[in-house]
């Protein structure tokens, strides 16, 4: 059955996680919208190899979809994924920085680079550049937690253009008739690529192709952080209780192009500034009572312990033409 979450009750987690938390979350925001700016900035000084996809405004869906699970669980991620990558446990803002430049430090030496970042030692099994292309493997992974009998859970992260691939829908089938603890988390931008969901779709919310499985269907806002995270959350709950999986759309919007060769002829500014005014980082920086100057002082903090990133990437090695088999085979 779709459902669509109703806002949630903000007070009561902060009351919960504590202001120093509360903080660090959006410290988190923060800081991978600042890692988004510079990708940018550093891909239009030629420094980057291939190409990349920002995911500048979408901060709260992925800090909110890590947050509720634990550091034994997996993150199957998307080509989109650079927030998902720094918001999991663990994550190392110098090694994924050292990594999105091709360098030897990077988490997987260099040879992933910004679309097949991961981190195999906690559990963040990688994105993936194929459209789609996690969600099978999710199923797998969430088989593998079935018969080794753990209360693990599977988050695995894609777009709205993905839900059209039929490797979406064979994974779901699987996952529910074997009833999986998997999370499908579909971050809808709005546009896959250049097509907007209004065109692709003929339903009003994706999440109701959950009702086709006969598993929970739940459409959230994705760009507000305490909805999304109690969202997950349930999800969570439900796929340790042995329950199944469940099929969540984070509606959110991506603020800069499918990726640096979009025109973004589709679509107009204003709509773009529209957007904007929902910013993830604003409105959860004014549920804290935050002014403009202490926002301000965590954003300089955030750019700052970029810089330190950059720093460390740069004066790092690049890979040895030598060893270019190694990691090729288990």
């Amino acid at each position: 059955m779709m459902t669509i979450t109703e806002t949630p009750n903000y007070e009561t987690y902060l009351q919960e996680w504590g202001r120093e938390k509360a903080l660090d979350l959006l410290r988190k925001m923060l800081l991978i919208r600042s890692f988004e700016e510079k990708a940018e900035e550093l891909y239009a000084l030629g420094r980057v190899h291939g190409t990349m996809h920002l995911s500048i405004g979408q901060e709260a869906s992925a800090v909110g979809a890590s947050l509720p699970l634990r550091p034994t669980d997996y993150l199957l991620n998307h080509h989109r994924g650079h927030g998902h990558c720094l918001a999991w446990w663990g994550s190392n803002v110098d090694l994924m920085m050292a990594e999105f430049l091709g360098k030897e430090t990077g988490y997987c030496r260099g040879r992933g680079g910004s679309m097949h970042i991961a981190n195999v030692e906690s559990n963040n099994l990688g994105a993936n550049g194929i459209v789609g292309g996690g969600i099978p493997i999710a199923a797998g992974v969430g088989l593998s937690i079935k018969l080794r009998k753990t209360d693990q859970v599977a988050l695995v992260v894609f777009g709205d253009g993905a839900t059209n691939e039929g490797a979406f829908h064979e994974s779901l089938n699987m996952a529910s008739i074997w009833d999986l603890p998997v999370i499908y988390y579909i971050e809808n931008n709005q546009y896959a690529m250049s097509m907007p969901t209004k065109k692709a779709f003929n339903i009003e919310r994706l999440s109701q192709r959950a009702c086709a499985y006969g598993i929970p269907g739940v459409s959230v806002d994705g760009n507000d952080l305490f909805s999304v995270y109690e969202t997950v959350q349930e999800a969570a709950e439900r796929a340790r209780a042995g329950q199944g999986p469940t099929l969540i759309e984070a509606l959110t919007y991506r603020w800069r192009g499918h990726s640096k060769s979009d025109r973004q002829a589709y679509r107009t500014r204003e709509e773009v500034k529209a957007w904007q005014k929902k910013d993830p980082i604003k409105r959860f920086a004014q549920k804290l009572g935050l002014d403009e100057a202490t926002l301000a002082a965590l954003q300089q903090e955030a750019r700052e312990r970029i810089e330190q990133a950059v720093a460390f990437a740069e004066a790092s090695p690049e890979p040895d033409v030598s060893t270019i088999m190694e990691g090729v085979y288990a």
